[in-house]
């Protein structure tokens, strides 16, 4: 007689097993998603040309990609005034409240002539294109503190990038 309550007790503690079991995996199944509050940044670069002088841009974006072109100045093609401008190309990824991945291309656009043909008297009629020239880079940026990119001869560039609600 004793095979016989061995094997009542293996199949009671295998029923017990199965009836717990769905319960345990339901209890993990509904755990909530986690929702990320949007924020705000704002993004403040300023180059300093020796040239020129100092300029800046400032852009207010969420995470996520942003881009600004604006006219800059112009350039004197024969006659013509052609126009220049500031490009500005990013994506901002927090990467905690106090640390963000900024990738960025910051420069501007150079007119170029591709062809001239003369015209009555001394004049000259050109064809021209645009270029992009500039910097592309990714920075791991504080929130708050300014971050210097570019030093040379021909001047300086620096990046603050602040989180909003701080």
């Amino acid at each position: 007689m004793k095979p016989i309550r061995y094997a009542v007790m293996l199949a009671f503690v295998f029923v017990v097993c199965q009836a717990q079991s769905p319960v345990a995996m339901s209890a993990v199944s509904a755990s909530p998603a986690v929702v990320k509050a949007a924020v705000n940044y704002t993004i403040h670069v300023e180059w300093k040309d020796a040239k020129k002088g100092t300029n800046s841009l400032e852009v207010v974006t969420t995470e996520g990609s942003v881009e600004l072109d604006t006219i800059s100045g112009a350039v004197k093609i024969n006659d013509s005034d052609i126009p220049t401008t500031v490009k500005f190309t990013g994506t901002i990824i927090e990467l905690s409240p106090v640390k963000g991945r900024l990738q960025l291309f910051l420069g501007r656009t150079v007119p170029y002539v591709t062809g001239a043909t003369p015209g009555p008297g001394n004049s000259r009629s050109s064809s021209y294109s645009q270029m992009s020239v500039g910097l592309q880079s990714t920075f791991i940026v504080t929130f708050g503190k300014p971050l210097t990119i570019q030093t040379d001869d021909n001047g300086t560039v620096s990046i603050l990038v602040q989180r909003g609600g701080d």
